[in-house]
């Protein structure tokens, strides 16, 4: 595994990148725009040796996804490229110690995939986003309280991004206010892959930061499912320790892998696209200002442009359960392939002038969100409801805010952002 890369050459060929180095990840933004370009156009996807880590063997290989058609028509078959054989959330095949914690609907396939997401899918609906609404404007409108006390110069990212979808996630599962912080730290080491920051500096104990962290977020739901059982309340927890829908309910371990995967996925992913959107509202004035004529109307293109440049999460893995061809390409059963989300989102055969950020653009779908399929992500409108709110009260309280140079995260996996200067 390399090190962080200082000084390299330019990226001009497909011979110049390794997508299993860890050191591409550290590169510069526009490096990896250049690669992911190369990539999609090939005549078909490159494949790639996996990764060495230290919790798995290393495996035979995999088929980088680039293009837009590929990573569609991959969502729409997952009885070909399927989630559960090794997990979709890492390229090594997950082993059987990680799946106790990280074994989540987001890493299964149908029938078990559709069961869970059948119990917890109530949760999600619009009807019931609708109906804590008011929860998420106050707690935008505390968040922005908070920011206009600390004044210039502080951390957008820590007071204002990551502060709101925390709050949502934990407040829809009654986790009280005094484990914000602590559910905040482990989710990061959880995806805080490689970096420093986060306790992942040394490769050789990664895992174990890994799985600690899984550890004590899994225990702190038991705790929570525990007392709920016989102190039921009427939040998330209560209801899925409590209820049985259509005569289904989920197990202890079901619930733990669920409150991880909800935690992870609901509080970075929702922080990154908040972060991100400021920052490409700093670099676009003309863009904040055709914001800022329609705060509201112009709203539901600004986040779906800001999810598509921002695409939080970077892949998913499936694995061919069968030998198949798919645009002119032959993928052969047993094989692996990644699909490349941040690289769909930039296909200048779908988006015109991709790297453009236009509120008002009508093209796509993005899959900012996943592709279709069963795995499109269940929390989705809670998402688009989050960062419309917080848009909405910055725009009309603080409409100068800028968001300086961002720390990125070093990972393969989140396109993360850990902190970023604001000034306003």
């Amino acid at each position: 595994m390399s090190a962080m890369p200082g000084e390299r050459e330019p990226i001009t060929s497909v011979a110049d990148f390794d997508l299993s180095d860890y050191a591409f990840w550290a590169r510069p933004m526009r490096e990896r725009e250049r690669a992911f370009e190369l990539l999609r156009a090939l005549p078909s996807p490159a494949f790639y040796a996996e990764p060495e880590v230290s919790f798995a063997p290393r495996g035979p290989g995999y088929h980088a996804l680039a293009r837009h058609a590929d990573i569609l028509e991959a969502s729409r078959s997952p009885e070909v490229f399927c989630s559960g054989d090794g997990g979709a959330t890492n390229i090594p095949d997950m082993p059987p110690e990680f799946a106790e914690y990280f074994g989540s609907m987001i890493n299964m396939d149908d029938p078990r995939h559709a069961r869970l997401r059948r119990i917890v899918s109530r949760a999600f609906t619009p009807k019931m986003i609708k109906q804590f609404e008011a929860d998420v404007e106050a707690a935008a409108a505390r968040i922005v309280d908070g920011l206009l006390e600390k004044g210039p110069g502080c951390d957008f990212v820590t007071e204002v991004a990551a502060r709101l979808p925390l709050k949502i996630i934990c407040d829809m599962m009654g986790i009280p206010e005094r484990d914000y912080g602590f559910v905040f730290d482990r989710s990061n080491r959880i995806l805080g892959g490689f970096d420093p920051e986060y306790g992942g500096g040394d490769p050789a104990t990664a895992a174990e930061h890994l799985l600690t962290a899984g550890m004590e977020l899994d225990r702190l739901v038991q705790d929570l499912a525990a007392y709920r059982t016989e102190h039921p309340t009427g939040d998330l927890t209560s209801a899925l320790v409590n209820a049985n829908i259509d005569g289904e309910r989920l197990t202890g371990q079901e619930l733990g892998s669920f409150f991880i995967l909800l935690v992870v996925a609901g509080n970075e992913t929702t922080r990154n696209a908040i972060s991100y959107g400021l920052r490409l509202l700093t670099r676009n004035p003309d863009q904040r200002a055709l914001w800022l004529t329609d705060v509201d109307g112009h709203a539901p293109g600004a986040v779906e442009e800001i999810v598509r440049l921002a695409s939080p999460v970077n892949f998913m893995r499936r694995k061919v359960t069968r030998d198949h061809e798919m645009n002119g390409t032959l993928y052969r059963k047993g094989e692996k392939v990644v699909l490349y989300y941040w690289s769909a989102n930039r296909d200048e055969s779908v988006f015109t002038d991709p790297l453009r950020f236009d509120i008002l653009r009508t093209e796509g779908p993005h899959v900012g969100f996943g592709g279709p399929g069963p795995h499109f992500c269940l929390g989705a409108h809670l998402a688009r409801r989050e960062i419309t709110v917080m848009f909405r009260e910055l725009l009309r309280r603080v409409p100068h805010i800028e968001g300086g140079s961002p720390q990125r995260l070093y990972s393969s996996f989140i396109n993360g952002i850990k902190h970023m200067r604001c000034d306003f």
